[in-house]
């Protein structure tokens, strides 16, 4: 192994040298020789001996630190939605996250620099998947950050698991990244299908839904989303289903779908989508009297970013699920503050979920000393995640990341806002340990 001596090493050893000089009158009592005349020579060699051995093994403690992270730097990789459907809840503003995040922790782990490099998926499992590994093969990354998605995670877990790399899943939703598909190497950090559920059918319940009909995105994510619901509906006893539609992921005409969910006789509409989906989707619902014909409206998993271009007007009553609202907490406000001075508008839930993940990440690999996927996630199970997101979170042994609660909000009236942003009002904080499947119920394999 090779040592470099680094800056503050050799001024160690300028400043014994300074020492040497100012303490000649203070030798050691094996400074003397026999004849009782002091030796000067040999004891200044000697103190310079030390000095330059603690230096040495100063040099040796960092040098081992950075030969265990590979390449010598920290690479984060992530897997971003910039012009499709999640565009606007992650986008640039998940990238410029990130690197806050970055930012704000120092720049190095354990005296390597820390780098970001970002992509755009287009929602695409097969450009992730390929993104992914010539990331790993050819730039060296080691984390990946899939923010959009939970196709997107699923084929960022798979590559990680071949290859090493953590994974953190900031942007898929389904249960089943923590449940039947976890992984050693992944951690999951965005609001989940389940926990999901369980907000809206509470909410629902609240306001006395009792038939319900869902509008559900086609592919994984909605397919969890709506099960999940609809298990936990079935828990609580005295709900019917009236029926589901499945809408293609970037559906931008809902008129068949909402027209079978006015006509089925539902009480309560749940919207099992995302993204852009959702936005259209409850714009045309409104548009097609749904609300105003006296059919409640839930968004099982929304984006303040919805609400904001729905428009209170049309949005007001609206029930939703969120892991974050900016307007929280001081801790919450400081970092909103923060992203509306640079963007203009205030962050979604997958923009603060990003920042929690990468810190507590990066806390990880400088308690670890080491880049390695499963040892770096692993550390991240031992350690408290304390951020303006999860308040007092952990890390439990499936992966699934349990902040301290997730929020039940409704959509304010228009008159009652007081500025542009302030849209909800939080009706109740529920703690993440009773938000989140139990791991007495997982099917994690990790766990079994």
């Amino acid at each position: 192994m090779s040592v470099t001596f680094h800056s503050r090493s050799v001024g160690m050893i300028e400043k014994c040298r300074v020492l040497h000089r100012a303490t000649d009158k203070f030798p050691s009592s094996g400074a003397f020789k026999d004849g009782g005349e002091l030796d000067m020579t040999g004891y200044k060699a000697r103190l310079l001996g030390l000095a330059t051995s603690v230096a040495l093994a100063s040099a040796i403690a960092t040098s081992q630190a950075q030969d265990s992270i590979s390449g010598g730097a920290i690479k984060i990789g992530i897997l971003n939605d910039m012009g499709s459907a999640y565009s606007d809840t992650v986008g640039e503003g998940l990238r410029q996250t990130v690197l806050w995040a970055v930012e704000d922790f120092g720049g190095t782990v354990n005296g390597v620099p820390v780098e970001v490099l970002n992509a755009d998926t287009q929602l695409k499992a097969d450009i992730a998947s390929t993104t992914a590994r010539r990331w790993i093969d050819e730039d060296k990354v080691d984390v990946l950050v899939a923010g959009s998605g939970s196709p997107i995670s699923l084929a960022a877990m798979e590559v990680g698991k071949e290859k090493g790399v953590a994974v953190l899943n900031t942007g898929g939703l389904s249960s089943d990244l923590s449940g039947k598909f976890c992984s050693e190497i992944a951690t999951h950090w965005s609001l989940d299908t389940y926990a999901a559920a369980r907000g809206g059918a509470k909410a629902g319940i609240a306001a006395d839904a009792k038939k319900w009909f869902f509008v559900t995105a086609d592919y994984s994510f909605g397919e969890a989303l709506q099960r999940d619901t609809e298990a936990e509906l079935k828990r609580l006893g005295g709900q019917e289903i009236a029926g589901s539609v499945r809408a293609p992921l970037g559906t931008t005409d809902f008129s068949s779908f909402l027209l079978q969910a006015q006509s089925s006789g539902a009480d309560t509409v749940a919207f099992a989508n995302a993204g852009n989906d959702t936005m259209n989707s409850l714009k045309q619902a409104s548009e097609f009297g749904l609300a105003s014909g006296g059919q409640k409206l839930i968004g099982l998993v929304t984006s303040i970013t919805d609400t904001y271009s729905l428009g209170l007007d049309v949005a007001q009553g609206l029930l939703v699920t969120e892991s974050f609202y900016w307007d929280r907490d001081d801790a919450s406000r400081a970092y909103a503050r923060r992203f509306e001075k640079k963007f203009g508008r205030m962050p979604t839930q997958s923009h603060a979920v990003a920042y929690s993940a990468v810190t507590h990440y990066l806390r990880a690999a400088v308690a670890a000393k080491s880049d390695d996927g499963k040892t770096v996630t692993a550390q991240m199970k031992t350690m408290p995640v304390q951020d303006f997101f999860a308040i007092d979170g952990k890390v439990r042994e499936d992966g699934r990341m349990i902040p301290s609660y997730i929020y039940l909000l409704q959509a304010k009236a228009a008159a009652d806002s007081k500025e542009p942003w302030d849209l909800y009002n939080i009706v109740e904080k529920l703690p993440g340990d009773q938000a989140y499947r139990p791991l007495a119920d997982s099917d994690c394999p990790l766990v079994k």
